[in-house]
């Protein structure tokens, strides 16, 4: 029996934040459906038809966290690098003006959890930090379901 190999990519997305945006607030245009359709678009302008076709098989956006912008992106081993360099490519997602960042690459989503865990305590350290001592319950429920949605991954 051969087992299916795949790469976990954890991302970060930029957000350009001084363009004034149709929709007023950039969580909303940061969905699993919009940064899918974002990367499938780039891999069919910069590796055509076939290139995408060949991606396919094995990519999902598998977490997205509109809050802290963080994501967790599965590929193929063999398209690996194609839908990597698809993403590097990326400059807006509908229409706000965006990149993304690879903060970690692994090859088991367990190992990829683990990353994205660390990289979530980080980002709402900062956010409590930023909004002192107000907001700090919403905060710390968000943090709990981001959490609790990361652990959820199969492994």
């Amino acid at each position: 029996m051969v087992h299916f190999k795949n790469r976990y990519m954890l991302m970060e997305i930029f957000l350009d934040g001084e363009r004034d945006l149709v929709t007023g607030d950039p969580r909303k245009i940061i969905s699993s459906n919009s940064i899918s359709k974002a990367i499938k678009d780039s891999i069919q302008l910069n590796f055509g038809e076939c290139g995408l076709a060949l991606s396919l098989g094995s990519f999902q956006v598998k977490y997205l966290n509109a809050t802290t912008k963080i994501c967790i992106i599965r590929a193929s081993r063999a398209d690996q690098q194609k839908v990597w360099s698809a993403i590097t490519m990326i400059r807006s997602i509908g229409n706000c003006p965006a990149m993304f960042n690879l903060l970690d690459l692994s090859g088991s989503v367990r190992a990829c959890k683990r990353a994205a865990l660390k990289c979530e305590e980080a980002k709402y350290k900062q956010y409590i930090l930023a909004t002192g001592d107000g907001g700090t319950l919403a905060i710390a429920n968000a943090k709990q379901e981001s959490l609790e949605k990361i652990n959820a991954l199969e492994g």
